[in-house]
């Protein structure tokens, strides 16, 4: 992935985090993505930066989900 595609992506990520910090039932944790300081206006810096920003955000945005969840579901079709 290039980098212009990941600064997209972090910007993307970055706005569907704001919206999940607006709902009540939201439980969100970015500690791990704000302790880097990296924004997705932070063009000077590397593509590993944004790399690392990315997962942490998206890490952040779906670890609600997986406490939610109770079992794995089998990765097959019906």
């Amino acid at each position: 992935m290039k980098k212009q595609e990941l600064i997209h992506l972090h910007g993307l990520l970055a706005e569907v985090s704001n919206h999940c910090a607006n709902w009540e039932d939201c439980s969100v944790s970015l500690d791990e993505y704000e302790s880097l300081g990296i924004r997705p206006t932070s063009i000077h810096k590397s593509k590993t930066d944004h790399k690392a920003a990315v997962f942490a955000l998206a890490g952040g945005i779906t670890q609600p989900m997986r406490e939610g969840e109770a079992e794995a579901v089998a990765a097959t079709a019906d």
